[in-house]
């Protein structure tokens, strides 16, 4: 069971996907912080100086009673809030990493049907003499009736 095990795990398949796992985590982590630190402060900005990540609805309040300023202030009260605004961060994340796949995956099935797709195999060829197109494998032009080499 250990030689199967091993035979599996040192395919190529595996490593190419071991691979394709950490490289995507770390794609994710850049593309959080670029939503996070990039994208929604100007979208925050344009709507009236609001920080996505601080949009909360209060639940239950905590020790302290509302209004909290932050979320982490509503965390440190022991609040239990519905963070809607994380969630928009993660759902504008996902659509990034979700486009970002999809347009490396289209490129690689574009190179893939480039190379499945055989050349055409070539049936006809010109007349030397009168350039009319014939089959391959005429020995004599149909239209000027000259004799040809193969």
């Amino acid at each position: 069971m250990f030689k199967e095990f091993k035979e599996f795990a040192i395919k190529g398949n595996v490593v190419d996907m071991a691979v394709g796992i950490i490289i995507g985590a770390a794609f994710g982590s850049i593309v959080n912080s670029f939503v996070t630190d990039v994208i929604m402060p100007p979208i925050g900005i344009l709507l009236g100086n609001v920080d996505f990540s601080n949009l909360y609805i209060i639940l239950k309040e905590g020790k302290t009673p509302a209004p909290y300023e932050t979320l982490s202030a509503a965390n440190a009260a022991g609040a239990v809030t519905l963070n809607y605004g994380k969630f928009i961060n993660t759902i504008i994340s996902f659509l990034i990493v979700a486009f970002s796949v999809f347009l490396v995956i289209k490129n690689i099935n574009a190179m893939r049907r480039k190379q499945e797709i055989p050349p055409p195999v070539q049936t006809t060829k010109e007349c030397p003499y009168c350039f009319t197109v014939i089959p391959l494998k005429a020995v004599r032009c149909p239209n000027c009736t000259s004799d040809l080499k193969n």
